[in-house]
């Protein structure tokens, strides 16, 4: 087996399948998490808004992830954000660049919900989507990726994790 700073060496492109078969999964699934994440996050950037922030509009949506529209405390959103946030992201900072820009109000309890202009900010990203989706799947066609994916479950299956 090779190590990490081997693998990321342009001869990772020329190892044959025994030698890919042999690879460390741990390895190559946080290198894909961790670029794709960056690639993601620096092209909804240059929409002007970061993903957190487009997280957080999504999750006060009702149009979308909030069950009721009611609008949630930060706390409230960190919790329903803990499967995917990262722990550099500040949801604090980012409602307040939100609550400036006009895309979200509060309530005296702190309780945050999405304005007509960030539906609207929540909705036009949406055309965003396909083209972020293509750059991460550029030369890659749909049933290489669905098997990719299968792949994956069944090594979480394998490693008593849940789906």
């Amino acid at each position: 087996m090779t190590s990490p700073q081997t693998q990321q060496s342009p001869q990772t492109q020329h190892l044959t399948d025994t030698e890919l078969a042999a690879q460390p999964a741990a390895y190559w699934t946080r290198l894909a998490y961790e670029t794709t994440l960056a690639y993601t996050r620096a092209r909804i950037l240059e929409l002007g808004y970061s993903q957190p922030q487009l997280w957080l509009l999504r999750n006060l949506s009702e149009n979308d992830l909030s069950p009721d529209g009611r609008g949630m405390t930060i706390p409230e959103l960190r919790q329903a954000m803990r499967t995917y946030i990262r722990p550099e992201d500040d949801l604090e900072a980012e409602a307040a660049d939100l609550l400036e820009r006009g895309w979200l109000t509060h309530d005296d309890e702190g309780r945050l919900r999405i304005t007509e202009q960030g539906e609207e900010t929540r909705a036009a990203f949406r055309q965003h989507v396909p083209a972020i989706r293509d750059g991460i799947h550029r030369g890659i066609d749909d049933a290489d990726y669905v098997t990719t994916l299968r792949v994956l479950q069944q090594m979480i299956r394998n490693t008593d994790g849940t789906l």
